[in-house]
């Protein structure tokens, strides 16, 4: 049984919501976040990367830079920049990027779900990567950026959905990122009923992007319990913002791969090695993308390769049968010498968003070997999640990206 429950929103004024909504906080780097926010003073990165607002030497951690971003989220509130809703309400939230949409259900999850495995993970979350997100969460204490969740489509819930979006929308903009976002609020009691009673039948909710934020929502819940023995499990901070999506409506780019060397090889003889695992053919100078599983892009030295996975097996453990996990067993560790992706500094991971291309500059710019890979499917996501396993780093790369500002769940109320 899932947990999803309305909550009370603070969020944009109409005219503002295009300027306010931003990029999550992680797709930036500092030098990248500073421009966004001088460019526009109103966006949301003020508040969830607010040593924006500091000189460039500023410790990016310090208590002050959280601090800042509590007091310009309230400056925003007292202003009418942002408006706090007077109940509890569920909203729809639809990205369409090039004729591609997914309508989720914006809502708060449970950390008790999160703990006791309903809310399925496939990603470790590193403690250095979360205590930023704790320290903000605690300080604000309000979640800013939604997690996004997907579930097995329900028909309930899609005729809902439906229904709802022949409405007209709280916002519809679209954002500098070229995707149109459109918001719904769903506040009738009737309504509001229906979905609790379709998630209390849902039996598993995954993670499909935003691990760390997760991580970081639910230990600052887990402090706010331990400050309030008294809690009876209503409290705001027993949950977190989060965007529910069907996990069919969902895409899932690819996630490349670049060596910046060639561990003392030469072509001829990676080339050599890989055609005992693979068979190799060569695919001119245009970037190759996979067009199936088990097959993958390489280039080297000014050429791209078609590789294709020779008796290719289905093995009971649905993480062997990824392909990034091919890829580094049969590729990256035994030809390459990187025995963990997560901490080889000769490894750069590059979001199929980005295009091939970028590979290629990547590549030529140390002597190296650019890998393109075939996307993860949504399915083999859920199997991993289900069998209670984690898949290999960056094995997935979702797009559109949730917008950070267009809701706020405050967990002090």
């Amino acid at each position: 049984m899932a947990v999803i429950k309305p909550f009370v929103c603070v969020r944009p004024a109409e005219k503002y919501a295009a300027e306010i909504a931003a990029l999550p906080y992680d797709v930036y780097d500092r030098a990248e976040a500073k421009e966004v926010v001088q460019k526009n003073p109103r966006s949301f990165l003020k508040i969830d990367r607010a040593e924006t607002l500091f000189p460039d030497d500023q410790d990016m951690y310090a208590p002050e830079v959280y601090q800042k971003a509590r007091s310009v989220f309230e400056e925003m509130l007292a202003s009418g920049e942002f408006v706090r809703d007077d109940a509890k309400a569920y909203y729809l939230y639809e990205l369409t990027m090039n004729g591609h949409s997914q309508t989720g259900l914006v809502g708060c999850a449970s950390i008790d779900d999160y703990q006791n495995g309903v809310i399925k993970k496939h990603e470790n979350t590193r403690a250095d990567k979360e205590l930023d997100r704790i320290n903000h969460v605690d300080v604000m204490s309000a979640q800013t950026g939604p997690i996004f969740l997907a579930y097995r489509e329900d028909p309930r819930m899609k005729a809902l959905t439906a229904q709802v979006k022949e409405r007209e929308a709280l916002y519809d903009f679209t954002g500098e990122d070229q995707v149109r976002h459109r918001v719904w609020k769903i506040g009738a009691d009737a309504e509001i009923q229906e979905i609790r009673d379709i998630f209390e039948k849902i039996q598993a909710i995954y993670i499909a992007d935003g691990h760390h934020r997760a991580a970081s929502a639910v230990k600052v819940g887990l402090k706010r319990r331990e400050a309030h023995p008294e809690y009876d499990g209503t409290e705001e901070f027993n949950y977190f913002l989060s965007v529910t999506f069907p996990a069919e409506e969902l895409k899932i780019f690819d996630y490349n791969r670049v060596v910046k060397d060639r561990n003392g090889k030469t072509t001829g003889e990676l080339l050599a090695a890989l055609k005992e695992e693979f068979t190799v053919e060569e695919a001119g100078t245009k970037a190759y993308a996979p067009k199936k599983k088990g097959e993958f892009g390489m280039y080297c030295d000014g050429t791209w390769y078609c590789l294709e996975q020779k008796n290719a097996e289905d093995p009971a453990d649905p993480v062997k049968a990824l392909d990034v996990s091919v890829l580094q067993d049969q590729v990256l560790e035994p030809l390459f010498g990187i025995q963990d992706p997560k901490t080889d500094e000769r490894i750069a991971f590059v979001g199929g968003i980005r295009g091939l291309d970028a590979l290629k500059v990547m590549a030529d710019k140390t002597g190296g070997v650019a890998f393109s890979m075939y996307p993860t499917s949504m399915d083999e996501l859920l199997s991993v999640a289900d069998a209670g396993l984690l898949m290999p780093p960056k094995s997935t790369w979702f797009e559109p990206k949730l917008k950070s500002g267009i809701f706020i769940h405050e967990i002090e109320k």
